[in-house]
């Protein structure tokens, strides 16, 4: 049989993972702080015996989109919209320190503070906890302060900082949970040049019609590598029963 029939099964493999990623981006195109990833299919030749006559596809991750997705105003106290490179610090589920810039936060029973995802929001001393309480501020550089349940209107007590950070792109890579991480060798500390807004959300940065446009490129370019392995089995049917006539 002839090899071309790997390559374009590999090709159209490549482009089924490829549309894995488009499928992704667009799913989570209204998901708070979202950010799209990019993906790109390489061609890599077959070395080996002989002439190099046939060149296989690979699809890779090549990386995030980090631009800024748009604001949208909600009015809502627990809502907060990280500024320029800046990230919020989080607990993972693994326990370890992750950074996104879904600022859709809210409280558990326990009193806990969480993003929308469920993941803790990590403060000066771990993750959030907060008491009871009737009314709760945001400052733009993160600090805390709530109105005690029960207590006078004037009272406003600090209760802790959200830890925000401005990380680099090149020192963040999203694991296959969509949270940031810091690469190996790379320190994010805290920074308090970096202020958030309260009442506004941002939105994901998915470019829906490029995401789109590029789901209906990937979906003719499968349907081409269909063909290819068709006409490849055209063709080795009728040189079987050419082969069978000598």
């Amino acid at each position: 049989m002839d090899r071309a029939l790997y390559v374009a099964m590999n090709g159209a493999k490549q482009v089924q993972l490829h549309q894995a990623t488009n499928t992704n981006n667009l799913a989570n195109a209204s998901t708070t702080g979202f950010r799209a990833d990019f993906n790109a299919i390489n061609s890599l030749p077959v070395q080996g015996p002989g002439y190099e006559s046939r060149v296989y596809s690979q699809d890779e991750h090549t990386g995030v989109d980090f631009s800024s997705g748009a604001l949208q105003q909600t009015g809502r106290e627990l809502d907060i919209a990280v500024s320029g490179n800046g990230f919020i610090e989080i607990q993972a589920p693994d326990g370890n320190t992750a950074y996104t810039r879904a600022g859709d936060l809210r409280t558990t029973s326990a009193g806990l503070l969480e993003t929308g995802a469920g993941h803790p929001v990590l403060g000066n001393d771990g993750p959030i906890a907060l008491p009871p309480f009737q009314k709760l501020e945001i400052a733009a550089d993160g600090t805390i302060s709530i109105l005690p349940v029960g207590q006078e209107a004037t009272t406003l007590a600090t209760i802790d900082r959200i830890k925000l950070v401005n990380a680099k792109p090149e020192d963040l890579y999203k694991g296959e949970d969509g949270l940031l991480r810091a690469v190996p060798d790379a320190s994010i500390e805290a920074d308090a040049s970096v202020t958030v807004t309260s009442g506004m959300l941002e939105s994901s940065n998915v470019n829906t019609v490029a995401e789109l446009l590029d789901m209906i490129e990937l979906t003719r370019n499968f349907e081409m590598h269909i063909k290819i392995m068709r006409s490849i089995e055209e063709n080795d049917t009728a040189t079987s029963q050419l082969l069978r006539i000598n």
